[in-house]
C-alpha cells in the first residue's frame, strides 16, 4: 500500500457554472517532490487552494495524512502562493520574529529555518533591498516555521534568474529529507522534471496524468497530449 500524505477523491470547483476543477484525483507520496503540472489557467492554483482552505471544494474529499482534510491541518501544511508576504522594512530574521509571535512557535525556530533557506548571512539588509530568489526562500522560511509536513509552492520560480532557480531547486529536493513533501505547481517543465518525483498533468480542469515524470522531449510530448486532449473535450 502507498504511504500517501495527501489524496483528493473527485475534487470539484466551479465558478460561475464553469468547472475550473473537474473530479481531480490526486495521490502524493509522503516525503516526495510532486510536480502539478499545466497550461495557465488549468486548475493548479484553484486545487491548491482548496487543500489550504483558501476554497471550498463543490464536491469531493481532500484526505490529509489518513483522515479527512479539517482547518486543524493547517498546522501541518505551509504555502506560498503567488509573491511572498514580505514586510519590505524589516529585516529577514524580523519578519520571522512578527509571524513567531503571531503563531506563538518559539523563537528559537528563526535561526534553523534562515539555515534550510541559507539566509543566514543577511544581517541588517532589509526584504526590500532582496533580489527575488531571497524573497522566494525567505517566503519559504515563513512557510516553514510550523514545521510542516506538506509544503505548497505555486510556481515558485517565476521572475527569478538562473542562480535564483539553481539555488531554489536545490533548497525544494533537500526538504523531503527532512520529513516535509512537497507539492510545486508549474508550466515550465524544464523546470520541474529536474527536482520532482512524481507529477500530474491537468488541462481544463481534468487530469491527463499522473505518475513518475519522464524526461526531456517525452515530458514535452506527454504534457502536449494531455493538454491537447482535453481542450477537444472542452470545445
Amino acid at each position: 500500500m502507498k504511504d500517501l500524505i495527501l489524496k483528493t477523491n473527485n475534487l470539484n470547483k466551479a465558478f460561475k457554472g464553469q468547472n475550473i476543477v473537474d473530479n481531480l484525483s490526486l495521490e502524493i507520496k509522503r516525503n516526495s517532490v510532486y510536480g502539478l503540472l499545466g497550461p495557465n489557467g488549468a486548475g493548479k492554483s484553484t486545487t491548491l487552494k482548496m487543500i489550504t482552505g483558501m476554497l471550498r471544494p463543490n464536491a469531493g474529499d481532500i484526505i490529509f495524512n489518513g483522515h479527512l482534510w479539517s482547518r486543524k491541518d493547517l498546522q501541518d501544511i505551509g504555502v506560498l502562493i503567488e509573491t511572498p508576504p514580505l514586510y519590505d522594512n524589516l529585516t529577514a530574521k524580523e519578519n520571522l520574529k512578527v509571524r513567531t509571535i503571531a503563531l506563538g512557535i518559539p523563537q528559537s525556530r528563526i535561526d534553523e529555518v534562515l539555515e534550510i533557506v541559507d539566509l543566514t548571512n543577511t544581517g541588517k539588509k532589509r526584504a526590500g533591498q532582496f533580489s527575488l530568489g531571497m524573497k522566494q526562500r525567505l517566503g519559504i522560511a515563513i512557510a516553514l516555521l510550523n514545521k510542516p509536513k506538506l509544503l505548497i509552492l505555486d510556481e515558485p520560480t517565476n521572475g527569478l534568474d538562473p542562480i535564483g532557480i539553481q539555488e531554489l531547486r536545490k533548497l525544494i529536493r533537500s526538504l523531503p529529507e527532512q520529513g516535509i513533501t512537497v507539492i510545486l505547481s508549474s508550466h515550465i517543465l524544464h523546470e520541474v522534471e529536474q527536482v520532482v518525483d512524481d507529477i500530474g498533468i491537468i488541462a481544463g480542469g481534468k487530469l491527463g496524468y499522473q505518475g513518475p515524470a519522464p524526461q526531456g522531449h517525452e515530458l514535452e510530448s506527454l504534457f502536449m497530449q494531455v493538454v491537447t486532449a482535453n481542450r477537444k473535450v472542452g470545445h
